[in-house]
């Protein structure tokens, strides 16, 4: 460790940062190109091209020319996955759709009570409502 002095270390580590950093950018870069539906199939090849034959201008030729839609894409992206889970949340806690069958159940087991129908009437519409 005596012949490695702090200050290179300090470098050593800056630069694996930034190595890690830019691999980050160009897999964002990559599957930003794959989840653009706008781009046809040559545009998105010649993209990948120019990002992998020419790495670090490519990704910032990218980024300049593509910058705002990719931004765009990911607010998107982030806003249907929001969507996706409340309304997943909602059919899970049967405050949407399954609410209804709750209450005609509740309403059957009323009516059965009272006598209005019978017990088979009863079953019978349980088992067409469950259905």
């Amino acid at each position: 460790m005596d012949d490695y002095p702090l200050l290179n270390l300090f470098l050593t580590m800056l630069y694996l940062f930034l190595w890690v950093m830019w691999f980050f950018l160009l897999f964002k870069v990559i599957t930003d190109l794959f989840r653009d539906h706008s781009l046809n199939g040559w545009a998105k090849a010649g993209w990948l091209v120019l990002v992998i034959l020419l790495p670090y201008v490519g990704v910032l030729i990218y980024l300049i020319v593509r910058g705002r839609s990719m931004h765009e894409r990911d607010e998107k992206l982030a806003k249907d996955s929001e969507a996706a889970f409340r309304d997943y949340v909602r059919r899970a806690a049967g405050t949407e759709g399954g609410s209804d069958h709750v209450k005609d159940l509740a309403k059957l087991a009323e009516l059965k009570d009272k006598g209005a129908i019978n017990a088979e009437e009863y079953e019978q519409a349980k088992a067409k409502l469950l259905a």
